[in-house]
């Protein structure tokens, strides 16, 4: 088969449903991928972890990045901890070529 094998943050949930663990680096001076850790997709988040802060931009970030509703895309676990899941209203393998050129953009920086 053509696609790719799946990334292990990348997990589907249904067919239009995904599950996306991301490890976020809040303060950072621009939202960006910054690459894998512990198999979780890294995100430096240009937001400070409080008041839920965080957690409102990365899901608003990522929904932009797929061009999706915000409402698309939902903190599932992680409220107040920098491994967060995210579930999104979007087909898995959409959500992984989208990580992927985020992760090829990330190493060419």
């Amino acid at each position: 088969s053509a696609e790719p094998q799946m990334l292990a943050c990348v997990r589907a949930k249904a067919l239009e449903l995904t599950l996306l663990s991301v490890s976020v680096v809040p303060n950072a001076k621009r939202t960006e991928v910054v690459g894998l850790h512990d198999g979780d997709l890294r995100v430096r988040l240009a937001a400070p972890p409080v008041d839920g802060k965080a957690n409102d931009s990365l899901t608003a970030w990522v929904a932009e990045q797929l061009h999706l509703p915000k409402r698309a895309v939902r903190l599932l676990r992680g409220m107040s901890s920098r491994q967060k899941q995210l579930e999104i209203d979007m087909a898995a393998n959409s959500v992984q070529r989208w990580v992927a050129q985020s992760l090829v953009l990330a190493h060419g920086d």
